[in-house]
């Protein structure tokens, strides 16, 4: 039994197919196919059931799948610890964002941890926030970039900024033609448009929604806070935006007018999470200073 046995039987186990399997892995069909037969003859058990449509593991495979994702992920350690040795400011660093924070951050601090980082491979990878720890706790992600508050974590938190949410509301409506800030206390009695179930800013909205008297408008929950947006324009309701979602260079809409809160403005708390026993530990706390001064700057 080698590793990348192992790696070929996780592939298809994520997979469910040879072919797509094989492509994951940078091996031809026949390579996998044959090395994976190989291991079951070693191990004396079958490892995946094989069907014309369809492809999948055995109780027992799922079982020995489960035990080689831990054994690559500890190799993959291994591997980025040697590289830590060699160069700390180097190697290969998995991050996970949320969706609603992703693609209007990174914009903005990527250009400068490469600039600070340049022996650096960022990867980046946009998941719902159950799903960046869960691969925190795994060992696939290195760091998560997350909103607080995080509960029930053993991972080390670093605080990096604090993010204002805005109001947005059709041209037409009422609350457009505001000047300066307006009170939280205008929400009550509206009714927000909100995210599906799933997203972080929904339970954030959620408890804006509870401090202040409105209620989530039943019958629509999008998926996406550009689809939030697109529906506020064409007249379908209100809704908050986190800050950086309204900055360039998302563009400005004439169908959306944006209202800042007075005091108690609400917001949300976006930290970085790793692991203590990261090989990034020395690392992360300078980059987590980077994000943090950048964004705070710009906000």
């Amino acid at each position: 039994m080698n590793l990348r046995d192992l790696e070929y039987l996780v592939a298809v186990g994520e997979h469910h197919h040879f072919g797509r399997a094989a492509e994951a892995c940078n091996v031809s069909q026949p390579t996998l196919s044959t090395q994976l037969k190989k291991l079951e003859a070693e191990l004396g058990i079958a490892l995946i059931e094989r069907s014309p449509r369809h492809v999948m593991l055995t109780s027992a495979g799922e079982r020995v799948a489960e035990r080689g994702r831990v054994m690559l992920d500890e190799a993959a350690a291994i591997r980025a610890l040697a590289r830590q040795a060699t160069d700390p400011e180097g190697g290969t660093l998995r991050m996970g964002l949320f969706p609603t924070l992703a693609p209007y951050l990174l914009p903005h601090v990527v250009p400068a941890i490469h600039e600070r980082y340049p022996n650096l491979e960022l990867l980046l990878i946009e998941e719902k926030t159950e799903v960046v720890l869960d691969q925190l706790r795994s060992g696939r992600l290195d760091v998560g970039v997350l909103a607080l508050p995080v509960t029930g974590e053993s991972l080390h938190q670093q605080r990096l900024f604090t993010e204002d949410f805005v109001l947005a509301v059709p041209s037409g409506h009422p609350l457009a033609a505001t000047e300066g800030t307006v009170d939280p206390s205008v929400l009550a009695g509206e009714q927000v448009l909100l995210l599906e179930e799933g997203h972080c800013l929904r339970d954030q909205a959620l408890s804006v929604c509870r401090l202040t008297g409105a209620s989530e408008r039943r019958g629509f929950r999008a998926t996406s806070l550009e689809t939030l947006r697109q529906m506020v324009a064409a007249g379908v309701g209100i809704t908050l935006l986190p800050e950086l979602a309204v900055r360039p260079p998302v563009p400005a809409s004439d169908d959306v007018v944006l209202l800042r809160f007075g005091e108690p403005v609400p917001q949300r708390e976006i930290a970085m999470l790793w692991r203590s026993t990261s090989v990034y530990q020395d690392l992360l706390p300078g980059m987590g200073e980077l994000i943090g001064d950048l964004v705070t700057d710009l906000l």
